[in-house]
């Protein structure tokens, strides 16, 4: 992914169909006179997702029959001028299963990114929070900038095919050259289709509209789950409203004392980790194992692959081939999940007999591209969202002083990541701070939840958070697992903990540990 400064995941379930096949805009009302937190919501059936949000079908019932709600929120363009011009914030409900004497409130969702969809991604794994629901009713949004919500605008699909095959690890002052332009290019499209949106899409923003959610919605408290980049959102909106926190979870923590360069170190360190239990555990199956006949051996024929792709691509998915960048991108996207191993596994095996397509499709996962070559615009919205946030900019010549540090932490995934802290190169608005502030003194206990095995948060961030959020407040448990994130694992002991505290209010004793 060369460009956005860190890696994310798109959702899970996108990847899985695209795999099967290989095998609103601002408002320029006024609003001096309205209260924008008496506003009443009008939820109706979901329409289709747009294609910012991915396209598709319209979500599916709920297993018991009872249908997903949609609606608009209106929010201030510019939280500085609140009565201003407003924006329509797109959100998603699934009413309470449970009596309505039992009914906490509503549970707010945030999965990640930044940049992906709550709208669409909440139905995607809504069964996995049917427990959740006999006592809240599930919500979840679009940020500002992305999907429905007044969503970020930069190159179209053709420009964004030719944008993805682009060489995100230039070797030679040539490729430099091309990858620099080819990053202005990106960037200079999104200010020209989406300057009015790009200064307020930082996630102070995004918290305060959480804030107003809050009101909205009818809750004096915000009940809270977090996911990914959700944690860092969650972190600033604790830190901004530490009196109005419910119940809160963190999962898949970021570490919030970190630079935008710090948190790519890290991520090439967790990637590496992650694909280290990955080589080991495909090795352990002997036979199953068609990519190598040991851990190490796994790792060198990847990158002697990668190193092939560099200066010759192989067939991919019609009419593009598999670049080294994407094949990166792709490995990248199947390391976020455990259930995707044997996906890796057999993309491989297909890609050294020249074949690429499985792991163009778990590139295409990751970039938001769906079948039919439309992509979604979680790739704009995260650089518009990391660039707003990160006040750091990087030279090609720092990245390439750092490059022998980015190596060292991951042979693998090291100038992938290094070469993407040129994502917010020439961006059109300054970035606000170093790292995120996250101390929130008074603030209701925050359940923070890390996997020792994530690649894309990695563990170490956890006890960051946790220190960051200040005494009395942050409540560590750490789960012995694979994949980013620990709730969807499935892990009873991470299950029990969550629900017991979303549901019951019972805080677990920090430091416990689940496998």
């Amino acid at each position: 992914m060369p460009n956005p400064p860190r890696l994310r995941a798109a959702a899970l379930t996108a990847t899985a169909l695209v795999l099967s096949s290989v095998l609103a805009g601002c408002g320029d009302d006024s609003q001096e006179d309205e209260d924008l937190s008496a506003q009443e919501l009008s939820w109706k059936d979901c329409p289709a997702p747009s294609a910012a949000e991915g396209g598709g079908n319209p979500p599916s019932p709920l297993p018991d029959g009872d249908k997903w709600q949609c609606a608009t929120m209106k929010a201030p363009l510019d939280w500085a001028k609140p009565k201003g011009d407003t924006i329509e914030l797109a959100l998603i409900r699934a009413k309470s299963s449970g009596a309505e004497s039992d009914r906490i409130g509503s549970l707010l969702f945030n999965f990640g990114g930044p940049g992906g969809s709550g709208v669409t991604t909440l139905p995607a794994f809504g069964e996995d929070y049917a427990k959740l629901r006999t006592r809240y009713d599930l919500v979840s949004f679009d940020p500002r900038g992305v999907g429905r919500s007044a969503p970020v605008e930069c190159e179209n699909n053709l420009e964004l095919d030719a944008y993805f095959q682009q060489d995100a690890t230039p070797d030679d002052a040539a490729e430099r050259a091309d990858f620099l332009v080819n990053t202005k290019e990106f960037n200079g499209a999104c200010e020209t289709n989406s300057e009015k949106i790009l200064p307020h899409l930082r996630t102070t923003d995004a918290a305060r509209d959480m804030d107003l959610m809050r009101q909205v919605l009818g809750d004096a408290k915000l009940h809270y789950f977090g996911i990914s980049y959700g944690t860092e959102l969650g972190g600033v909106y604790a830190h901004l409203f530490p009196r109005n926190v419910g119940r809160a979870v963190f999962d898949a923590v970021v570490d919030p004392t970190q630079t935008s360069e710090q948190g790519s170190l890290g991520q090439a360190k967790g990637f590496q980790r992650a694909l280290d239990n990955y080589a080991e555990d495909c090795a352990s199956k002997a036979e199953d194992c068609p990519v190598g006949n040991s851990a190490q051996d796994v790792k060198n024929r990847i990158a002697k692959l990668l190193k092939d792709l560099d200066s010759k691509p192989i067939p991919g998915i019609y009419p593009r081939d598999l670049t080294q960048s994407a094949a990166t991108n792709g490995i990248a996207q199947a390391l976020y999940s455990q259930d995707f191993w044997e996906y890796l596994t057999e993309g491989l095996d297909q890609a050294y007999d020249g074949n690429g397509q499985i792991l163009m499709a778990l590139s295409d996962s990751m970039n938001g591209r769906n079948q039919d070559g439309q992509y979604s615009n979680i790739s704009a919205a995260n650089v518009a969202i990391n660039c707003a946030d990160d006040k750091p900019r990087y030279s090609t010549d720092y990245i390439q002083r750092k490059l022998p540090e980015f190596r060292a932490a991951s042979p693998l995934f090291g100038d992938f990541l290094a070469w993407g802290m040129a994502g917010c190169t020439d961006w059109a608005v300054a970035g606000a701070a170093d790292h995120p502030d996250v101390s929130a003194p008074g603030s209701a206990p925050i359940l923070v939840v890390g996997n020792t095995g994530d690649p894309a948060t990695p563990y170490e961030g956890t006890k960051k958070m946790v220190d960051a959020l200040g005494e009395g407040v942050g409540v560590e448990l750490t789960y012995r697992g694979q994949g980013h994130g620990a709730y969807d694992s499935k892990n009873k002991c991470v299950q029990d903990a969550v629900n017991g505290y979303l549901l019951d209010g019972k805080v677990p004793e920090t430091g416990l540990v689940c496998s």
